[in-house]
């Protein structure tokens, strides 16, 4: 005799919740107190309902699970990139579950990177971190730092055991092999190294975990010695610290969503006091690169989408243009060399690299023949270079590895990620697959791009499953890219299609303002015209069409299932954002007020209130028929609390309990989800599970 699983119930304890002459009741508050028995037993109740409820599942979640390890080349090796006297990389072993850090001796005349067969170990390898011993002992593991000096000797890294994003940092001496006792707890992303290797910088996170102060510490000496270089008080800013490329200056990145101030201390004289580029001035972002006697600043003053200038390194003071504003051309980001520079650039939907060579006029873009794809500089330590390392992909083309010659421009493809045959023992052929790119029209009369992945040969009439994946916020571009779990769906006939809506970054500055404050809604409204338009051409039929989307894309998730319950046949929302309202207007949690000017500050202004109030996802659950949706979460997430799709599962099923909602929460994890690539693999055979079940037999 079995005991069926029983549907979890929420137990309700009215809240109330009073803003600008609101008065709200919120009966799953109580769900916010992550220590209480009673969150944690419910949490268990969800996990445990989604089990049963996908147990019929588990043959083809293996079936997944085993196609995505038979196409991934399990021991694999990067392409080694060379700085000083050393190329580095990083292994993977089969069976492992993390990457193994080394580096191996550059030789005499040496130029090309050194190649490995099969992935197996360089020829005189120095392994400086392994993962897999780091990450004994421990349900989690996730490598935050890894930071070598200029000098080579010390290496910075730092470990998170939790997933709460909070790193204890040391210093390893790689003569000897030795863990210092410079032991940091509480640390952040970001460390710099001073010239002569002495001191190093890092970065520390208040109450609210917002990262707010640089640190120097000398190596050798205890953590409670330590200085602050500098402390942001201002609750809007966060603060990053870096070392140039050129090895010439720490710089501390002071910046909002809307507005930057760069400070820079002269990596040779690491207790110098930090000298300002610029002031910050309200509005006015700007990024700063090192390039010999000159400042780089990339910034939007009086320019939307960027324009790039410079300004000196002995005395900074007036911006001498470069590059001028071209509107529709965002540039997003400039590397310095010895005799040349990069610049990252937008257009039309599609990322792209200009190279400018010092001392002359004779700028050009580098070309690439696919119609859609994603592209981007790689790893380049070396400031004394005349070849660039870059990283290309499509939507049918794995992860590729160049190297462009600055002088020749010749483009040497050094690494494609190897894609092993499948179940079927084919070998895998990008000509197998079709990438397109189509349009939908907006309420408001915008056109907004779609990109498609789809096998050779899938029909076109609407009876093809389809996989609709959205984000649209933070300016976050979602450029195609290469999946090898997506082929398992590809070859099972289902279409998978990106929308690229505002909020995003895909067409500039203005794609990014017309999707957030008090414009917020033009990006669901965008996803949902995306997801009618991809029926109405017959790419798929709304029966068999699953929205996708994490983060503030589980926000999208949340506010479209509220906005079009009928357009989709199932949902998947990944740490998604769907109690919006409540996290912004306390400021007491992490990252609230930062988010202000994203979203608007809902504290002070009512307009703001009353307009999130009117899409956030868990505000607007309504007695309606809500296509099956899952939400996935972690309990240790910082980004994205645990509670909220908690809470927004509890509320959907008490308000529509017709509906078929599930919950899985990811005991033992942080925002990134499982933190070993198998458990990694594990999680999107059982998200890619659910999925196909979804779909019409």
């Amino acid at each position: 005799m079995t005991t069926e699983t029983p549907v979890p119930v929420a137990k309700r304890v009215p809240t109330e919740r009073i803003h600008h002459d609101d008065t709200v009741v919120d009966e799953y508050a109580w769900l916010t107190a992550k220590d209480d028995p009673d969150t944690i037993a419910y949490l268990k109740a969800e996990n445990a309902w989604t089990e049963s409820r996908t147990a019929h599942l588990a043959d083809l979640r293996t079936e997944l699970f085993e196609e995505i390890r038979q196409r991934t080349q399990e021991t694999d090796l990067s392409v080694p990139a060379r700085k000083g006297a050393h190329w580095y990389y990083t292994r993977t072993v089969e069976g492992q579950q993390y990457g193994v850090q080394c580096r191996r001796a550059v030789r005499d005349g040496e130029t090309e990177p050194p190649v490995s067969v099969d992935g197996a170990p360089l020829d005189g390898e120095e392994v400086l971190l392994d993962g897999n011993l780091l990450a004994e002992g421990h349900d989690f593991f996730s490598l935050g730092a890894f930071d070598v000096s200029p000098d080579g000797r010390w290496l910075a890294y730092s470990t998170d055991f939790s997933g709460d994003e909070r790193f204890t940092l040391r210093v390893k001496d790689l003569d000897t092999g030795e863990v210092l006792a410079d032991e940091i707890p509480g640390t952040f992303y970001g460390t710099a190294w001073s010239a002569d290797a002495s001191v190093l910088f890092y970065v520390t996170v208040d109450d609210a975990w917002r990262p707010h102060r640089v640190w120097r510490h000398t190596v050798g000496t205890p953590a409670a010695d330590d200085q602050v270089v500098h402390q942001e008080d201002d609750e809007r800013f966060w603060v990053g610290v870096e070392l140039t490329r050129s090895e010439r200056f720490v710089l501390v990145d002071i910046h909002s969503k809307i507005t930057s101030e760069v400070r820079v201390i002269p990596a040779d004289n690491p207790t110098g006091e930090p000298a300002v580029i610029a002031e910050r001035r309200q509005g006015v972002e700007y990024a700063v690169e090192h390039h010999g006697h000159r400042f780089l600043i990339l910034h939007n003053d009086g320019a939307e989408d960027f324009a790039l200038a410079y300004t000196s390194a002995d005395a900074p003071g007036d911006w001498v243009p470069l590059i001028d504003h071209a509107p529709g051309t965002r540039l997003e980001a400039v590397d310095a060399f010895d005799n040349h520079l990069v610049v990252s650039l937008r257009s039309n939907g599609l990322t792209g690299l200009r190279v400018l060579p010092v001392g002359t006029s004779d700028s050009y873009d580098i070309d690439f023949p696919e119609p859609i794809y994603s592209v981007g500089l790689d790893a380049n330590p070396e400031y004394h270079t005349n070849s660039i390392r870059l990283r290309y992909s499509s939507l049918v083309t794995p992860g590729s590895v160049y190297d462009f010659d600055l002088v020749t421009r010749a483009l040497v493809l050094r690494r494609r990620s190897p894609v092993r045959p499948g179940p079927d023992g084919r070998e895998f052929d990008p000509a197998d697959y079709e990438q397109h790119r189509d349009w939908a029209l907006a309420d408001d009369g915008t056109r907004i791009p779609i990109s498609l992945v789809l096998r050779a040969g899938t029909a076109r009439d609407g009876s093809a499953p389809c996989v609709i994946y959205g984000y649209g916020s933070y300016e976050a571009s979602m450029d195609p890219w290469f999946s090898v779990s997506r082929l398992s769906l590809l070859d099972r006939g289902v279409i998978f299609a990106v929308a690229h809506i505002r909020g995003g970054g895909e067409l500039g500055r203005r794609w990014y303002e017309e999707g957030k404050l008090l414009a917020k809604k033009n990006t669901f409204t965008d996803f949902v015209a995306c997801a009618r338009h991809l029926v109405k051409a017959g790419w798929t039929a709304r029966d068999r069409l699953v929205a996708r989307g994490g983060s503030a894309g589980g926000l999208l998730m949340g506010a479209v299932a509220n906005l079009a319950p009928d357009a989709f046949a199932g949902i998947v929302a990944q740490v998604p954002f769907v109690d919006a309202l409540n996290t912004i207007l306390d400021p007491s949690l992490p990252l609230t007020v930062t988010e202000w000017e994203e979203w608007g500050n809902p504290l002070a202004d009512p307009e703001v209130y009353a307009y999130m109030k009117s899409y956030t996802p868990y505000e607007n659950v309504a007695p309606v028929d809500y296509p099956p949706i899952l939400a996935v979460t972690s309990l240790n997430d910082t980004r994205v609390f645990y509670h909220e799709p908690a809470k927004w599962i509890a509320r959907l099923r008490a308000v529509a309990p017709q509906g078929d909602y599930l919950l899985k929460t990811e005991m033992g994890a942080g925002h990134g989800g499982p933190s070993g690539r198998y458990d990694a693999w594990k999680e999107e055979a059982f998200v890619n599970a659910w999925t196909l079940d979804r779909f019409p037999r």
